[in-house]
């Protein structure tokens, strides 16, 4: 299952917070902060999807991401990998490298990264 950019958006707030009461929420956003209403409904469908759970005090609920952000993130690019580049991670790469603009450095980092990956197998 996969949540909307909205939903995306307030996960985002939730993993950086861990846990997080309704006006903790609301008070991430930036300006317009969207209305409580439309956070409430988010939520009740990202608690459905069963990304977040909560935890009730009182008529007060706490909310907390039951999806690690590193895991979604994964299941995300590799979905992407698979459905637009013939599920091979090359052909992804090298869009990634000539598409993005990526400066000297960062391409050198980047090599740096897949060596010090290549090492490490």
């Amino acid at each position: 299952m996969q949540l909307s950019k909205s939903e995306e958006e307030l996960m985002n707030i939730l993993w950086k917070q861990q846990k997080a009461f309704m006006k903790d929420l609301l008070e991430a956003y930036p300006v317009p902060k969207p209305a409580t209403t439309t956070i409430a409904t988010l939520l009740k469908r990202m608690t459905d999807k069963g990304f977040i759970a909560y935890k009730s005090f009182g008529r007060s609920r706490e909310y907390f991401p039951l999806v690690k952000k590193k895991a979604y993130f994964s299941k995300h690019v590799n979905g992407l990998i698979k459905n637009f580049f013939d599920d091979c991670p090359s052909q992804f790469a090298s869009f990634f490298t000539q598409e993005t603009n990526l400066s000297k450095k960062e391409l050198e980092d980047l090599k740096q990264l897949i060596d010090n990956e290549i090492k490490s197998k």
